[in-house]
């Protein structure tokens, strides 16, 4: 029997985060070649540490003659995330930070693996196993401590920016403890908060001053109480930042790209990847897939799973889980699901339209959670399979 009343805690990090700088760059490389070459296949890795930013991983174009070409445009598009995040250190520079690039063209062998045929469907370009989450306890169908603790940074994010806040730096990290009851979102236990600041003479009580206001805007009404635990800066000072403070990579926040741990994560990482890996775009899916069976009413929280392998274009296994909260059983969803959505590769990047440079945007504040955008940004949030699922159980 599932618990009712209890404190679940997730963690969020800035667009400043050193694993996310990485991220980002990975996410900003792949959009320039989908920008190119809407069926550029990227797997993109990022390493950033002090003055240093090296770039590696695989590309295959139509036309893999282009790819020099492309090449000379990624040291620039580095700088400009860089420079958009923030970083204007003495030892980390979006002037004077060293970009090795070290991207290559894409292995034959994993090629042939994914390349259709012409009498078959594309393959997987991995196997694996994907998880989408979805639960009604916030107006995004997301878990609360995840969606508040990345919207809290967001925020902060937004003033540093703006010039409203100065003080701030690009570097932060949040953790909400919220406590349920009757399964559902009522209280900040406890709040942490990390967070770069500019201004070395400034101590743990002055930025907590200058961010509480903006958190309390944030949070739900009556979330924040008399017996919150606040930790602002509880170590003191955080005068450096980013990779010149600690290393960064790219893809070791998983949990935080997902759902803050309120739900499984099938094991790979989302960013510089392009979508015929289903490590992202079967993961997109399933968010998608959970958000809406939860938007029709079928059940307040969904888990879906789904699985591939290499070369195979249909998913191997199909499973719901709706946490005892179900309207239906679990076996009619997993039909629905199925009969609602062409889950091979190429279905998932049609039905999402996810072959266009929209993937810089995910690598900050969740992948999931978000807004659909006009562009096609986000796609995956959409809740337009509603009545198709409800039809189909």
């Amino acid at each position: 029997m599932s618990r009712n009343n209890y404190i679940f805690t997730s963690e969020s990090v800035s667009e400043g985060h050193p694993d996310k700088v990485c991220d980002r760059i990975s996410d900003a490389v792949l959009d320039a070649f989908i920008a190119q070459e809407p069926e550029a296949r990227v797997a993109c890795e990022t390493f950033a540490t002090t003055n240093r930013v090296v770039i590696g991983g695989e590309v295959g174009l139509s036309d893999q003659s282009k790819l020099t070409e492309y090449m000379g445009r990624i040291d620039e598009i580095a700088r400009d995330c860089i420079r958009d995040i923030g970083y204007e250190q003495d030892k980390f520079h979006w002037k004077t930070v060293e970009i090795t690039n070290l991207l290559h063209e894409q292995s034959a062998h994993i090629a042939q693996g994914v390349d259709a045929a012409a009498d078959k469907d594309e393959g997987a370009g991995d196997q694996g196993i994907m998880f989408g989450f979805a639960t009604n306890e916030t107006p995004d169908l997301m878990p609360a401590p995840i969606q508040y603790s990345h919207a809290i940074l967001r925020r902060l994010a937004e003033v540093r920016k703006s010039g409203q806040e100065p003080a701030l730096g690009p570097d932060a990290k949040s953790q909400l403890s919220v406590r349920y009851e009757d399964g559902k979102p009522v209280e900040v236990t406890s709040i942490v908060l990390s967070t770069q600041h500019l201004d070395e003479s400034l101590s743990s009580d002055d930025v907590r001053a200058i961010v509480e206001p903006y958190i309390r805007e944030t949070l739900p009404a009556g979330w924040l109480t008399a017996a919150t635990e606040w930790h602002v800066n509880p170590t003191g000072k955080f005068v450096i930042g980013g990779p010149d403070g600690d290393a960064g990579l790219t893809g070791r926040k998983i949990i935080v790209d997902t759902y803050g741990g309120a739900a499984p994560h099938g094991g790979g990482a989302f960013s510089g990847k392009d979508p015929t890996k289903v490590d992202r775009s079967a993961a997109y899916a399933a968010r998608y897939l959970a958000k809406n069976i939860v938007a029709a009413g079928l059940a307040d929280r969904c888990t879906l799973q789904l699985s591939y392998a290499i070369g195979v274009a249909k998913p191997l296994s199909i499973y719901a889980d709706t946490h005892g909260t179900g309207k239906v059983h679990e076996s009619a969803i997993e039909k629905a699901v199925a009969q609602c959505m062409d889950l091979t590769p190429r279905g998932i990047r049609t039905h999402l339209g996810l072959n266009k440079p929209i993937f810089q945007r995910t690598a900050a504040y969740g992948h999931f959670g978000r807004a659909p955008e006009a562009d096609g940004g986000f796609s995956w949030e959409a809740t337009d399979l509603v009545e198709a699922l409800k039809a189909a159980v």
